[in-house]
């Protein structure tokens, strides 16, 4: 029988560890996707500095942070076939936009971010999971170059950031989701025998449809 609504494939992994980069190569090789950033599903919080410099006082990477019921919600309306409104986040002033997206119940959907596997409910409505490993430095690297340069942020902030919640986080709700992958991806985009894999994967997936 014909699934009623589209393939779920969850990108899981600490932030900086390459999974927007996967996400990029594979849409070179396969077409007829979409994705959902987990980003977008952020809490709204009031900005606590004009140069932003305190905004470590909000914990981004904790599962808290995310409104979850929203996204389970969203993601269940998508498999059975129904569209949603995916919200738009603004990490210049940390709130959710007046903005949505017209997502459709078609194909493949990605669903990509930091905590997607930190949920029961969401777990179960994920068809495929990945995980993406990559070392600590090179994640701290790539975020401190991404907050700078894309979301208004100083060297100083994401630094205070990074030791006070981004590297707790990771170890402690993180890392343990491994345990949930059906495969763990070394370095990300830059494994060329995952990307053939995946590439794979969804070519055929899209040809039963």
């Amino acid at each position: 029988m014909k699934k009623k609504g589209p393939i779920i494939i969850g990108i899981c992994g600490g932030s900086g560890s390459g999974k927007t980069t996967i996400v990029k190569k594979i849409a070179e090789i396969v077409e007829g996707f979409t994705v959902i950033p987990q980003d977008n599903y952020y809490k709204s919080f009031e900005k606590k500095t004009v140069d932003n410099e305190h905004i470590t006082a909000v914990n981004f990477d904790h599962p808290d942070a995310f409104d979850m019921d929203l996204l389970v919600k969203q993601i269940t309306s998508l498999r059975g076939g129904k569209a949603v409104s995916m919200p738009v986040y603004d990490f210049v002033h940390h709130c959710r936009s007046e903005e949505t997206v017209a997502i459709e119940p078609e194909g493949i959907i990605i669903l990509e971010g930091i905590m997607i596997y930190s949920d029961p409910r969401l777990r179960k409505l994920i068809d495929l999971k990945l995980y993406v490993d990559t070392p600590g430095d090179i994640r701290f690297i790539r975020r401190m170059l991404r907050d700078i340069e894309e979301r208004g942020r100083t060297v100083n902030s994401v630094v205070e950031q990074y030791l006070n919640v981004v590297r707790p986080g990771h170890d402690e709700f993180i890392e343990p989701m491994k345990a949930y992958a059906d495969l763990i991806i070394p370095e990300g985009g830059h494994n060329q025998r995952a990307m053939d894999v995946l590439s794979a994967f969804m070519h055929q997936t899209l040809r039963e449809q």
